[in-house]
């Protein structure tokens, strides 16, 4: 008669019945490498062989490995896909990443061109009161030489208020503060006739400036900032110290410029007060004259 398994039956019992019935029919059941139509044929040359239960329970058992096998090729496909899914994803976002940096960096190229435009707008309207605006200067202050000049000798706070927080021009912020940093960060020439600095000396400075590595898109910014806001008091030059070094670009100041840098001798007079404007938009500042031919 068939076995007819009771609740109480426990799986020890049952798996040990299965390995007898296995045992007896010469099948190892413990093979994860069993082929299914071997084991399809092999139920097939039994079904004469043995009773109707066990041939029933063996078809049973074919079919239920079948249906676990394709549960498993399903699962399988479903986790092929996901990660396919989640590969292009990734993609993709690495994609757009890199589109916003590229339109990030069109969008601070064309504001610099506009700011620049409109700079060389008012340096043609300001040449005019020049010497004017630098009688009024206190006896015994000395005008500045250039915007670098001017800012670096103003309160720095007010500077950065001006640069940062109004008109969210930081490289020019960072170009002033790395300027004033020229003893830590500069190389002073042999004779004391002035000093230089070297783009590796730049990122230096801004490393400690930014209190991280800077990206190099950074440096070339802050470089071409100060060769900006320098006028003629910032020179740039290449240096090869023997012939089978290659040149190397450097950002030259005579000593009396650089000392001058650092002078303080616009704090306490305000003189952003009235030239917020032109220097927010990149003009030069009511108390920079023209150096001297």
């Amino acid at each position: 008669m068939p076995r007819h398994t009771n609740p109480d039956d426990s799986g020890t019992d049952s798996t040990a019945t299965d390995q007898a019935l296995a045992d007896e029919l010469g099948m190892d059941i413990g093979q994860d490498d069993t082929e299914l139509d071997e084991l399809q044929s092999l139920v097939s040359a039994l079904d004469d062989e043995v009773a109707p239960p066990v041939s029933s329970v063996l078809e049973l058992l074919v079919g239920t490995i079948e249906d676990l096998q394709e549960r498993v090729d399903d699962l399988e496909a479903d986790v092929e896909r996901t990660h396919d899914v989640a590969t292009t994803a990734v993609g993709n976002a690495a994609t757009n990443d890199q589109r916003l940096d590229d339109l990030e960096t069109q969008q601070e190229a064309t504001h610099d061109v506009a700011k620049s435009a409109i700079a060389k707008a008012q340096q043609l309207e300001a040449d005019s009161d020049h010497q004017e605006d630098a009688e009024q200067l206190p006896e015994g202050i000395e005008p500045s030489s250039s915007p670098l000049d001017f800012f670096a000798n103003c309160r720095q706070s007010k500077v950065k208020t001006m640069f940062v927080e109004r008109s969210n021009r930081q490289n020019t912020y960072r170009a002033i503060s790395i300027a004033k940093r020229w003893p830590e960060f500069a190389t002073t020439r042999t004779d004391g006739s002035g000093v230089f600095m070297t783009k590796a000396d730049l990122q230096t400075a801004l490393t400690a400036e930014l209190g991280k590595e800077p990206h190099r898109q950074t440096v070339k910014r802050v470089w071409e900032k100060l060769i900006e806001i320098g006028g003629t008091d910032i020179a740039e030059k290449t240096r090869q110290v023997g012939r089978d070094q290659t040149k190397t670009e450097i950002l030259a100041m005579d000593m009396a410029t650089a000392e001058g840098l650092l002078e303080k001798r616009y704090v306490g007079l305000d003189l952003l007060e009235n030239s917020d404007h032109k220097a927010a938009t990149g003009g030069v500042t009511p108390v920079v004259v023209e150096s001297s031919p």
